[in-house]
Formats: C-alpha cells, sequence, structure tokens
C-alpha cells in the first residue's frame, strides 16, 4: 500500500467547514496553560467538527503564534469564544440548553465508555487545568462527571490527549 500525499487527501474548505453540520458538543477548557494543548484541542474539535470551543480564564485565544503551530489553522475554521470566568461559560451553556458535563475523577463520576447520550440534547465537556483540573465550582455546576478509564500507574492523561478520547467518543455517540 501507498502512503496518500497531501494532494489526494480531500478535505473540505474552511467555508465549506463553517456550513457544513457540527455534532452538537462543545469543548470548554477551564484555566488550560499550554499554547500547544489549546491548538491541539482546535485541531481535534476541526476533525471531528465540534460546534465550539469556549476557551476560559487563563487560557489563550487566537490569534497566537503558539496556537497557530499545532492548530494549524483550525484556529481559523473553528468558533469559538473567550469567557473571562468559566463559570460565566457554563450559565451561557446551560442558557443555551446544553447538557454540562466536567471531565474529572470525581466521587460517582461515569467512565466515557458508559455515558449514554440523547439524540435530542446538546452537550457540553469541560477540560482543566493542566495541574489542577476542573475548579470545584464548575464541577459543582455539572450534570455530572466523565472518567476516563485508565489501567497504568499514572492518574491522569494530557489534557489534549484526553480531548481527543473524549471528542471521538462524543462524535461516535452524537453523529
Amino acid at each position: 500500500m501507498r502512503k496518500l500525499n497531501t494532494e489526494e487527501i480531500i478535505r473540505i474548505s474552511q467555508e465549506e467547514f463553517r456550513q457544513a453540520e457540527k455534532i452538537p458538543l462543545v469543548v470548554v477548557l477551564d484555566n488550560v496553560r499550554s499554547l500547544h494543548n489549546v491548538g491541539s484541542v482546535f485541531r481535534t474539535s476541526d476533525a471531528y467538527r465540534v460546534e465550539k470551543v469556549l476557551l476560559c480564564g487563563i487560557t489563550a485565544a487566537p490569534p497566537n503564534a503558539e496556537i497557530h503551530k499545532s492548530a494549524l489553522g483550525a484556529e481559523f475554521s473553528v468558533d469559538w469564544q473567550y469567557f473571562r470566568d468559566t463559570l460565566d461559560a457554563v450559565k451561557w451553556l446551560k442558557d443555551n440548553a446544553f447538557e454540562v458535563l466536567a471531565v474529572e475523577q470525581t466521587e460517582n463520576s461515569v467512565m466515557l465508555n458508559e455515558f449514554k447520550t440523547e439524540s435530542e440534547k446538546k452537550y457540553a465537556v469541560i477540560l482543566g487545568n493542566e495541574v489542577f483540573g476542573v475548579q470545584q465550582s464548575v464541577i459543582d455546576q455539572c450534570r455530572t462527571c466523565l472518567e476516563l478509564p485508565q489501567f497504568g500507574t499514572k492518574h491522569s492523561l494530557n489534557v489534549s490527549v484526553t480531548a481527543g478520547i473524549v471528542i471521538w467518543e462524543m462524535w461516535g455517540k452524537l453523529k
């Protein structure tokens, strides 16, 4: 088998992306420090047609050369919005009929692979800071927390890796 070159891989334009149907999913970054993580979330959100990315608190926003380095232009195709406070983003999501879920290890968290979506609902997933995770005050405003099953010695994954897994799983449930 032969590897395809870039010209052989057919992709839609940014304008076609903007017009394309999206999955009913918003990704929220709660005080994510790494610009590379932010860019990676944009790129994954583009790949799976996420509706929007909300950038909160200290999370950097485009235009930014470091975000662009890992987003590869996805920051121009994916709709995004900045909120100074993540709780304001949560309020906006609830006011717009989103089911708000944190991705965090908590008492009574639901394993991501066991989470059941409902076809008529829209969802938002909140991913937290690389060191501290999702703020407790934000968790308190969520319907539930989703947890990724893990079987090794470490208790967490990089936030952009977590975002990729969550977006992929939610795409499969929502498409």
